[in-house]
């Protein structure tokens, strides 16, 4: 199961290196390596989670350059966060999913953004960035419920 995991972080960020920049809205693209991380936690144990969060915000903090080490805390904590919240419900559930992927990817932006102003980046842009969060979330929580429904199908055509 673990080359499974392995394979769509590595899809994901593949698609978020190259893709993803010509498919956006109001000038913000969707996180396929958050909604990976996302999707992989609910299901893992802490961990697991935290260690495939940190596997994916390191890579990412690699491709970016210039960032630190912010994707890296970022992403470590939506996994924890999402591997401890996913373990009161099921994790095929669209709408509980739904909120917690629009949770951790406002959560994700915040503690980013922090990240990067301990580190010296102006915050003058607050207000922007705040926004770009907002289409971010629901750009995530689109690209979760779409990828759950593909799956489902797939899951359904097998049976």
């Amino acid at each position: 199961m673990w080359w499974i995991a392995t394979a769509v972080l590595f899809f994901a960020l593949v698609l978020q290196t190259t893709v993803m920049h010509y498919i956006q809205v109001r000038d913000t693209e969707p996180s396929l390596v958050l909604v990976a991380v996302v999707w992989y936690a609910m299901r893992a144990d802490l961990r697991q989670a935290a260690m495939y969060g940190l596997a994916a915000g390191l890579l990412e903090d690699i491709l970016a350059t210039g960032t630190g080490g912010a994707w890296t805390i970022s992403t470590t904590v939506c996994a924890i966060v999402a591997s401890i919240a996913s373990r009161g419900f099921f994790a095929d559930s669209i709408p509980i999913v739904t909120a917690l992927t629009l949770g951790t990817t406002l959560l994700r932006e915040l503690l980013f953004w922090i990240v990067m102003g301990l580190e010296g980046y102006p915050s003058g842009l607050a207000g922007l960035h705040a926004h770009e969060a907002l289409v971010k979330a629901l750009l995530n929580a689109i690209v979760m419920i779409t990828a759950m429904l593909v799956v489902r199908r797939f899951n359904e055509r097998l049976a």
